[in-house]
C-alpha cells in the first residue's frame, strides 16, 4: 500500500501502470467501517490496482456543524486498509489539493433527481457530490468506481454525472451492509451514543414492515405506517419517509406493475443524521 497526498504525485505514479492493466476507485470521506471495506474488496478482486480516495468535501455539506463534527479517523483508516492483500493506493489529500484558490462547487442539472428527497433537505448538497466525484475521476482515471447503495439516490446521481460528463468509467452499485441489529453501516454511526445506537434499529424495522406489506398495502396506507412507528418512537425524529421510482427518484403515489419501487428514510438520533432506504419488489 502506497499513500499519496498530492495529486501530481499521484498521477504519476498512475501513469506507469500497464496499459491493459484495470484500475478500482473507491471514494470515501473517511471513519471507514466493514461496509467501505467490503467495497474495496470487490474493488480489488476485479482489477488489478485499487486506489481509495480519503476526503471530507466541504462543498457537499450544507451545514457547518455537520462539517465540523464529521468523524475523522485518518490513522485507523490506513490500519484497515493496511490489512487487506492486493495492490492498493490511498489518496489523502487537503482541501487545497483538490479545489485549488476557490472551494466552490460546480452547478448541475442531473435532470431532477437532485430535487428529490435529499436534495430537498440539503440544498446544494448534489451540486458538491457531483463537483468532487468529477474531480476524483478525472485525476484517477478509474475503469470502474464502486459506490454503495446506502446513497442510493447519490448512485444515481453519479451514474447521470458520468453520463452527462462522458467520463469513460463504469459506475458499480454494492449492496448495503448492516450491522448485527440492522442498522445500515455509516460513519456517522460512530457518533451515536450506545442507546442511540439500539433505538436506531427502529429505521431497519420500519423498512421492512414497508416491504413485507408492500403488496397488501397502498402507498398512503404505508406512509401513515411510518408515521405511527416514529410516533411510538420519540427518541428518533423522522425527517422524512418516501417510496420512489428507482429510476427517477420520484414519488410515488400509486403503484405501478411495471416500476421498481424503493422506500428511503430519513430521521434523526439526537444531532446525527442518518439515511437508509430499501428495495420493495
Amino acid at each position: 500500500m502506497v499513500i499519496y497526498t498530492q495529486k501530481e504525485t499521484m498521477v504519476q505514479a498512475l501513469s506507469s501502470v500497464a496499459k491493459n492493466d484495470k484500475i478500482g476507485f473507491v471514494p470515501t470521506m473517511g471513519a471507514l467501517h466493514k461496509g467501505h471495506i467490503s467495497l474495496v474488496v470487490n474493488a480489488l478482486n476485479e482489477n488489478h490496482l485499487v486506489v481509495v480516495s480519503i476526503f471530507v468535501n466541504p462543498t457537499q455539506f450544507n451545514n457547518n456543524t455537520d462539517l465540523a463534527k464529521y468523524p475523522r479517523t485518518p490513522e485507523d483508516d490506513i490500519s484497515l486498509l493496511k490489512n487487506l492483500k492486493g495492490e492498493l493506493i490511498v489518496y489523502l489529500p487537503e482541501v487545497s489539493d483538490l479545489y485549488d484558490d476557490s472551494v466552490s462547487a460546480k452547478k448541475y442539472n442531473f435532470g431532477g433527481l437532485e430535487n428529490e428527497m435529499e436534495g430537498k433537505h440539503r440544498k446544494g448538497h448534489f451540486d458538491g457530490v457531483g463537483t468532487i466525484v468529477s474531480k476524483l475521476l478525472r485525476i484517477v482515471k478509474p475503469n470502474i468506481a464502486y459506490f454503495g447503495e446506502k446513497d442510493f439516490q447519490q448512485l444515481q446521481i453519479v451514474k447521470k454525472l458520468v453520463a452527462i460528463e462522458k467520463l469513460p468509467v463504469k459506475i458499480m452499485g454494492c449492496p448495503i451492509l448492516r450491522e448485527k441489529n440492522g442498522l445500515a453501516m455509516s460513519s456517522r454511526n460512530k457518533r451515536l451514543s450506545a442507546k442511540q445506537f439500539e433505538e436506531a434499529t427502529i429505521i431497519y424495522k420500519t423498512l421492512n414492515e414497508v416491504r413485507e406489506k408492500f403488496s397488501s398495502k397502498s402507498i398512503k396506507e404505508l406512509n401513515a405506517l411510518v408515521a405511527e412507528r416514529f410516533l411510538q418512537n420519540p427518541n428518533l425524529k423522522l425527517e422524512y419517509f418516501e417510496i420512489a421510482n428507482e429510476e427517477t427518484l420520484k414519488t410515488a403515489k400509486q403503484k405501478n406493475k411495471s416500476s421498481k419501487y424503493r422506500a428511503f428514510i430519513a430521521a434523526f438520533a439526537g444531532e446525527v443524521r442518518l439515511i437508509d432506504n430499501m428495495p420493495l419488489n
